[in-house]
């Protein structure tokens, strides 16, 4: 079977789980310049940039990913959330893209498949690209509202120069997550339509949007209807939220987007919101205890972590959701949805 049928295979049988943080988990291993940045040579200060650690010290993101694995997570998600060229160039790493990806994917698979051999229980590997640091629908500049940094094909080639190294790496599917900007995720579709047309193949992609205010919009304004509607055409094997807030303001955008999503759904929440000094205090078995009310409704397939949550947090959910039944995926009416920055429906 493809990764595709596989995972909605599993999805039929329970409410899967995905990992929790990276960022906040590697923090916690106090690394010193000289670690992230190993022999490299770089010009740049190393320091904060978790991706390249799959070259210069990647016994850390391994550990990670094992800690979550088992804590009972069935997807491992690339700790290359920044492993782009916009992002990496940052540090003046860019030309070292392609290597932390492949690397970084080969580290999740060979992780993944370890764990599996054990069991005999389908592991996954996302390939995981972030938004970048840029924004295709909105200026930087205050006083010129057309003034862009950079234009759509740049943004594509950018994202298909990381999944085709992801997918080369051993990754399962390509997941465009915390997606900020709509316009931004439609050029990580077009790069993974363009990556399938070089393989002859298809690569599952995975979309996952996070909210910027309380009423429900990322930053380029859409809603979580309208976001769906603008992104269906591509297929993707889950849709969901990631980031934003935690799992008590989500709730509602949780409901909606199981009510209008023909695939399978996936949440991953902060672990709450961070207190003053930007730490996150809210306790496993809270975090677990609310995205159960999830699926104790049947709005969710897969569940997980984002900032601030650990080995801890996902070992509360796996527990806290065994035995429940996952959510079933919608048939819906063939009618006509298009989406502004508000979602329309023409009726049949």
């Amino acid at each position: 079977m493809t990764a595709r049928e596989t995972l909605l295979a599993e999805a039929a049988k329970r409410v899967l789980i995905t990992d929790g943080a990276f960022g906040t988990e590697i923090q916690n291993y106090k690394l010193a310049e000289a670690d992230y940045a190993g022999s490299l040579g770089l010009a740049k200060d190393q320091k904060g940039n978790n991706d390249i650690l799959a070259l210069t010290k990647p016994e850390v993101p391994e550990a990670i990913h094992r800690a979550y694995f088992e804590a009972g997570a069935d997807i491992a998600e690339t700790n290359t959330f920044s492993a782009n060229r916009i992002s990496q160039a940052d540090y003046g790493a860019e030309h070292l893209v392609r290597e932390i990806n492949l690397a970084s994917a080969q580290l999740a698979r060979r992780v993944a498949d370890e764990f599996q051999a054990k069991d005999g229980r389908p592991r996954f590997v996302a390939g995981a690209i972030g938004p970048t640091n840029k924004t295709l629908s909105l200026s930087p500049d205050v006083n010129d509202p057309g003034f862009r940094e950079i234009d759509f094909d740049y943004l594509t080639d950018v994202y298909l120069e990381q999944a085709r190294a992801l997918i080369e790496g051993g990754a399962d599917f390509i997941l465009i997550e915390t997606v900020f900007d709509t316009l931004n995720a439609k050029s990580g579709i077009m790069a993974v339509k363009s990556l399938e047309a070089e393989l002859g193949r298809e690569v599952p992609v995975m979309l996952s949007m996070t909210l910027t205010d309380l009423s429900g919009r990322n930053l380029s304004g859409h809603t979580v209807e309208a976001f769906w509607h603008a992104v269906r055409h591509a297929k993707p094997v889950t849709i969901g939220l990631n980031c934003s807030f935690g799992a008590t303001q989500l709730r509602p955008h949780v409901k909606v987007l199981s009510e209008i999503a023909d695939t399978l759904i996936m949440v991953y929440p902060n672990a709450g919101l961070p207190n003053e000094l930007g730490a996150y205090d809210e306790m496993p078995d809270t975090t677990a205890a609310l995205v159960r009310e999830w699926a104790d409704h049947g709005q969710v397939n897969i569940l997980g972590g984002c900032c601030g949550s650990t080995p801890a947090h996902i070992a509360a959910m796996a527990k806290a959701v065994q035995g429940l039944a996952p959510r079933k995926v919608p048939v819906l009416e063939p009618v006509t949805r298009l989406a502004g920055l508000e979602p329309f429906v023409m009726a049949a």
